[in-house]
């Protein structure tokens, strides 16, 4: 494929990241994309700074090409943001909030930062505080999901809003279409969540894999359900019964829901173990044991799209040919 803004950037093969996925993005799945020629992005929103400090440090020694390691800010505690500098991670990925507080610290170690956004507003404030670069989130993504616009409309409001800064695609894309059709809108790449879900390094439960890829873009519910942890905070995901009952009691209000306070299971990392409730926002991944059904099952509406359980690499192949051959097509005699 032709180089863009975001493979100069980092020196990378393919204009593909693996969005970071809370508890399900091991450093197994994050190198095994990096050496594809994409770039992983360890999640690690919520850890003790010395568990993302040992989640950095495994993941370089699976491989010796960029990664990064993404952060949320509403829910960001002390030496997180640090580490992660210390560590001199390729790219510090911010989400929901501002950047500034950390820019200029993170480039001063050589680390490139990057916020995703969901509205060219957005974007450009985040462009202003000197980010290298940006993510527009459409509202089809899986995850929490801070916009409201669709990626088909969101990319070039904000390719367009921050130019020549490079932007990265994401929300409903898991196949070559849809890498291809970001790059066509003005992007420089595309960030791809749900389809890495169905991989075999994904840290996600088998079960939670099994569910992504018997689901349609009709199966997934888009509010503010799962809030245990991180309250008022729109996200998609997968219906399952905990949906499917709320909504059966007239959708009540947080506090008067079906079950809640009830422990559907416990998390386990770092020989600690803790509880989780009913509508908790952490996903089933690894170190979860409970009722994996009833947990808050991340999905895109490109779920829709995924129908195989693939290694990482084998995605990155599949996904950087198909939109190559698609380009190509458009432009023979590019």
């Amino acid at each position: 494929m032709r180089a863009t803004a975001f493979t100069r950037l980092f020196g990378l093969r393919y204009p593909i990241m693996q969005t970071p996925m809370g508890s399900v993005s091991p450093p197994e799945l994050v190198a095994a994309v990096s050496n594809a020629g994409g770039m992983g992005m360890l999640a690690v929103a919520g850890l003790p700074p010395d568990m993302i400090r040992a989640q950095i440090r495994r993941t370089r020694e699976l491989t010796i090409k960029p990664f990064g390691a993404n952060l949320l800010l509403p829910l960001l505690q002390p030496g997180e943001a640090e580490v992660c500098i210390e560590e001199r991670v390729p790219l510090l990925s911010l989400y929901w909030g501002d950047p500034a507080p950390h820019v200029e610290t993170a480039h001063r170690a050589g680390v490139k930062v990057m916020l995703q956004v969901g509205s060219p507003e957005e974007a450009k404030a985040a462009r202003d505080t000197g980010v290298d670069l940006i993510t527009a989130q459409g509202v089809e993504a899986g995850g929490h999901v801070r916009g409201t616009i669709t990626t088909l409309v969101l990319v070039p409001l904000v390719v367009d809003a921050v130019r020549p800064l490079p932007v990265l695609a994401a929300g409903g894309i898991a196949d070559g279409r849809g890498l291809a059709a970001a790059l066509v809108l003005g992007a420089a790449g595309a960030a791809l969540g749900t389809r890495f879900l169905a991989s075999v390094e994904c840290g996600a439960d088998a079960a939670y894999k099994r569910r992504i890829i018997g689901a349609t873009a009709a199966d997934t519910f888009h509010g503010t359900l799962f809030d245990f942890g991180w309250p008022e905070a729109p996200h998609r995901v997968l219906r399952n019964s905990v949906v499917d009952e709320w909504e059966r009691a007239g959708r009540p209000p947080t506090g008067q829901r079906p079950h809640e306070g009830e422990a559907i299971g416990e998390m386990h990392f770092g020989g600690f173990s803790m509880p989780v409730p009913c509508y908790a926002a952490f996903p089933a991944g690894t170190g979860f044991r409970g009722d994996v059904e009833k947990t808050a099952l991340y999905a895109g509406q490109s779920c829709g799209l995924v129908n195989d359980l693939l290694p990482a690499a084998d995605i990155v192949a599949q996904v950087a040919q198909q939109a190559d051959g698609i380009l190509r097509d458009l432009n023979p005699a590019g």
